[in-house]
Parts: structure tokens; sequence; C-alpha cells
């Protein structure tokens, strides 16, 4: 079993809910990563999966579960069935693309950490924020009545056009 198998089946039940204890654990040991990656501005956190566990004070799976947590945010993923203890892992920062990922995540513990006041201003903050929320939204364009000149242009009514087999 990989350790990203471990951690699922650690931190979810059968049916898919969280395991409170596990995630009681995990989650302020995630957030103290955080707290030094955006504090001290690393753009880099390198080493095997068993030193940064060692080093984060973590076990192996709670890193695996990390590297998941931020992995959409990295130029290259990594494949979190094949992590081992012994795999060499490089992660490049992309503060932007973490910023907006702890949105999309709606992981507000995370992005509203004070520490984010050192690399970004209220005002990018927030427009980073407005920008990852409106990434989600569906804009629907006008609707086409069956009356309405057809969109196509051949100066049709849209039921003798374009509409007709819809």
């Amino acid at each position: 079993m990989s350790l990203y198998e471990s951690w699922i089946e650690k931190a979810f039940t059968q049916e898919g809910h969280s395991v409170d204890s596990v995630w009681a654990e995990y989650l302020p040991k995630e957030q103290k990563i955080y707290e030094y990656i955006i504090g001290e501005k690393v753009e880099k956190i390198e080493g095997k999966v068993s030193e940064l566990a060692e080093r984060f004070d973590m076990t192996d799976e709670m890193i695996v579960a990390f590297i998941d947590g931020l992995n959409a945010s990295l130029e290259t993923e990594f494949d979190m069935e094949s992590l081992t203890a012994d795999s060499d892992v490089c992660i490049n920062i992309n503060f932007e693309k973490l910023f907006k990922l702890m949105v999309e995540y709606k992981a507000e513990h995370l992005y509203t950490l004070p520490q984010w006041d050192g690399i970004y201003d209220a005002e990018t903050k927030k427009r980073l924020t407005m920008e990852q929320k409106m990434a989600k939204t569906i804009v629907k364009g006008e609707k086409i009545g069956r009356n309405d000149p057809c969109p196509c242009g051949s100066g049709k009514k849209y039921k003798k056009c374009c509409g007709a087999n819809a």
C-alpha cells in the first residue's frame, strides 16, 4: 500500500467522511509549515519524504498529504501513488498559485494567515481572492428568443435557422 493510500485510509472512513482525530492532529502541523513557508518566503523545499516528515514533525503519510494539498499549485505535479519514504521531492513554491489554491479550497485559515502580509498587500490579496472566486463562476450569455435574429448572421429568425433543430 502506498503512503498516499495509507493516508486516505486513516483520514477518511469507508463512506468518505473525515476522521476528526486524524485531521485534528494534521491541520495544526500543516498550518505551521505554511506559516514557515510564507513567513520566510521559502520558494523551494526539497529532500526525501522521510526527511521532510522528520523536519516538520509529521509522519510520512502526513507529508504526502501535505504535498497532495499543494500539488495543484506546482509546475509539475507529483504522482501521489508513487511517493515512498525514500522518494526525493523538490517542491517549488509559486506564491500566487498557492494563495489562489487556498482560496479555491476555501481554506480561510490558510489564506488569511498574517504571514501573507509580508508577500502581498491587502489590495493584492483581495484581487487574487476575487480572481480565483470569479474563475469558478459561470456567466451565461443572454438567452436567444425564438423570434430574435439568428446569431450566426444569416438574417433569418433563430427558430428558422440554428434553432430549428434545437
